[in-house]
């Protein structure tokens, strides 16, 4: 059995990158690199001005992964020109500290609605150790 597609955009990963120039995202380094039918994968790196002063990538900086897998995928499912969307709770459990490489994030949807989308979004290190687990509610806006 295959998984539906849901998404709304051809390039996901390049329209990803270029709605996210000049802003938070790509200060932090965060980088697009895989998807699926019902997935979307991004990594951040784990360098100097991510990190907390313990030496580990900032819990911030996670949560700032997680969300922004959120944001963009769930914006991806929608109608552009009638919808967008926002996130309105984002929780996460911070489970390894990462000291060096790259944390890599998976998002896959939990729901999708009329009004509101959940998505779980899966952080790992480089061993594929689990560092992160989030769960993010987005809210769908009318244009």
């Amino acid at each position: 059995m295959t998984t539906p597609r849901i998404w709304t955009t051809d390039d996901l990963l390049t329209a990803a990158k270029s709605h996210n120039i000049g802003l938070l995202v790509e200060y932090l380094g965060i980088e697009f690199t895989a998807m699926g039918d019902d997935w979307l994968e991004a990594r951040i790196p784990v360098v100097r001005h991510n990190l907390q002063p313990a030496g580990l990538l900032h819990g911030g900086a996670s949560v700032v992964l997680a969300e922004t897998l959120a944001s963009v995928a769930c914006f991806h499912t929608l109608d552009a020109a009638t919808q967008t969307c926002v996130g309105v709770e984002i929780n996460a459990n911070h489970l390894r500290g990462a000291r060096e490489g790259w944390v890599t994030g998976r998002a896959t949807p939990l729901h999708r609605g009329r009004s509101t989308q959940v998505w779980d979004i899966r952080l790992r290190d480089d061993q594929q150790r689990p560092t992160c687990v989030a769960r993010c509610t987005m809210a769908v806006l009318s244009r």
